[in-house]
């Protein structure tokens, strides 16, 4: 789909494959896998529950983001990886409703073919959706990779990231389309940074709109 936006722009906004189940574990209060291409992750929400004295914020409750690769020990980019998903879950969850509470969200690799950090986005809102958490807006991760001659590459796998020059992440509301969280790593103009906002709230339409079928698809089998 070839799209032309306001700012002048024109892009093809290509995602892989999506696939989502919610409810899988009965312990956690909300889980849900998710999947885009061959990238797939398990989340769980437990809470809100009691928290430690230690851990009390009197005012809201208190989100832990635990991140558990596929084989060893979580390194120093799964840290930034959960702080960026925390972040992102803040600035959507209406964590004053649960005063000095905790909730904690794992986030379990089952295979990481690229644009892990977005499908951790995905998998989460999914899993506070199912858990029944209020939120203010949904939100979900767009990963773009900028190739050396200048392409932008929406969703890109293990060998495009490599092959890039620049990788960006954005977190996008339901709402307003705004950036609620970004992380970025190799070297990029400020035009293409632009593009690349406009690129993922382009690309947000359709994973929200995924976001709607898995849900109508999950509750007319209920019923």
């Amino acid at each position: 789909m070839e799209v032309c936006s306001s700012d002048g722009f024109n892009f093809n906004v290509t995602l892989r494959e999506f696939g989502c189940e919610q409810s899988l574990l009965s312990r956690p209060d909300g889980s849900s896998s998710f999947i885009q291409g061959d990238t797939s992750v398990l989340a769980a929400v437990y809470g809100p529950a009691e928290v430690k004295v230690s851990k009390e914020i009197y005012d809201r409750a208190t989100l832990e983001v635990v991140i558990q690769t596929k084989v060893g020990l979580p390194s120093v980019k799964e840290r930034s990886q959960e702080q960026c998903v925390r972040e992102t879950c803040e600035a959507s969850l209406l964590s004053s409703l649960h005063p000095r509470s905790s909730l904690t969200l794992i986030l379990q690799v089952l295979h990481n073919d690229g644009s892990l950090l977005s499908c951790f986005l995905n998998a989460a809102c999914m899993a506070f959706m199912d858990a029944g958490l209020p939120m203010s807006c949904l939100f979900c991760g767009v990963t773009c990779a900028i190739a050396m001659d200048g392409q932008v590459i929406t969703d890109p796998t293990a060998t495009q990231e490599k092959e890039s020059r620049a990788l960006l992440t954005f977190a996008i509301d339901s709402t307003e389309q705004k950036v609620l969280m970004s992380s970025t790593k190799g070297s990029f103009s400020v035009h293409e940074l632009q593009e690349c906002i406009a690129i993922s709230q382009k690309a947000s339409e359709k994973i929200f709109q995924f976001y709607r079928e898995s849900v109508q698809r999950r509750y007319s089998k209920t019923l």
